[in-house]
């Protein structure tokens, strides 16, 4: 096993050189050798959850497992250019469930974009095209009239209309991060950037097109976080719901009203607080959150009902510490998490303000 590189993974309060390495080798033990991160081993793997750990690989420099990871997408990609939504412990031929999610299928440009940004390798960005375009063309047949994305097509093939707003967050990242990537292989897709305008505008103007969710705190800040909302409308966002979502000291809610925070969605908050220009909010955020690290393994509890004091449930994931990491290179300086999460090298898109 390689020594991870720590030095814009240092934060006061947050991780030291040696608490960085640990948590990248946390999730470097998760990995099976195919490639496959689990949520950790014995438990499933996801396709949403995989790609952000093997993004937080790449920002500590362990790209040759990060490329791995990615690879294990490509190999296992269905003929529709979807995934299925769980596959135990990482295992492409026992799925557990066969629903396929827009928003885990898209997120692989997100992916590549960042491996190939921080690696430079247009080799990988060659091979990996195939899958990005697939994984594209799959989500955009679920584009309703309005712009939104449905969430999921069953098992059965059924495609099911209703959105979510913060799967569409993603969505709209994503489909920023796969133009990015045809456009460095001068392979333009004005059909993608028409979907993205449109989904952009229905996020930012019609949130009656998405199902309620908004007792979860994804559905707070998932739309600045996907880049949807900026600038004064997303502080606009974030301020008017800061108190109903964060226990000062403790983290985010995930839900509400529920005595629970979580230190996914913590660390996620903080990477939006970051690409708003709010560092100092950003680093408070992932300071309170250090009470759910896991000292011997370097990874973090999915979260704690801090009414009890009592970590649940108990469960040390990958995508958490992911989650984290990524944050914190953000906050380091780390140029491709900070062009991918920021929006640098990314199209604006199109926001068709003036349709209905």
């Amino acid at each position: 096993m390689t020594t991870p590189r720590t030095e814009h993974l240092v934060l006061p309060g947050v991780l030291t050189a040696e608490q960085a390495a640990a948590t990248v080798r946390g999730i470097l033990a998760e990995q099976r050798e195919d490639g496959a991160i689990p949520w950790f081993r014995g438990h499933h793997l996801d396709p949403w959850d995989h790609t952000e750990a093997a993004m937080a690989l790449d920002a500590a420099g362990e790209h040759e497992a990060a490329e791995r990871a990615y690879d294990w997408l490509a190999r296992h990609q269905n003929e529709d250019g979807s995934w299925y939504a769980a596959y135990a412990d990482g295992d492409f031929a026992d799925v557990t469930d066969r629903g396929r999610e827009t928003n885990f299928v898209a997120y692989i440009a997100v992916g590549v974009w960042h491996h190939y940004l921080s690696t430079g390798d247009d080799t990988f960005l060659d091979r990996m095209w195939p899958a990005v375009y697939a994984a594209v063309e799959y989500v955009l047949r679920l584009q309703q009239p309005g712009g939104q994305i449905g969430w999921r097509r069953d098992d059965d093939g059924t495609p099911v209309a209703d959105a979510l707003l913060t799967g569409s967050s993603s969505i709209h990242h994503a489909l920023r991060c796969a133009l990015a990537i045809a456009e460095q292989r001068e392979e333009p897709q004005p059909d993608w950037e028409l979907a993205a305008g449109a989904l952009r505008h229905a996020i930012r103007r019609h949130p009656e097109r998405f199902l309620d969710k908004g007792r979860y705190s994804m559905d707070w800040y998932y739309p600045v976080l996907g880049g949807a909302l900026t600038g004064a409308e997303a502080k606009s966002r974030i301020e008017a719901d800061w108190d109903r979502f964060v226990v000062p000291g403790l983290g985010v809610r995930c839900v509400v009203p529920n005595p629970w925070v979580t230190g996914g969605e913590s660390a996620e908050l903080a990477l939006a607080l970051w690409a708003m220009g709010e560092s100092d909010r950003a680093l408070e955020i992932l300071q309170s959150i250090q009470h759910l690290r896991d000292a011997e393994s370097g990874l973090y509890w999915t979260g704690l009902v801090f009414e009890d004091r009592a970590v649940w449930p108990q469960e040390l994931t990958t995508w958490t510490a992911g989650s984290l990491l990524l944050a914190v290179a953000a906050l380091g300086g780390h140029e491709a998490t900070c062009a991918v999460f920021g929006g640098e090298r990314l199209p604006a898109g199109l926001d068709p303000d003036c349709c209905g």
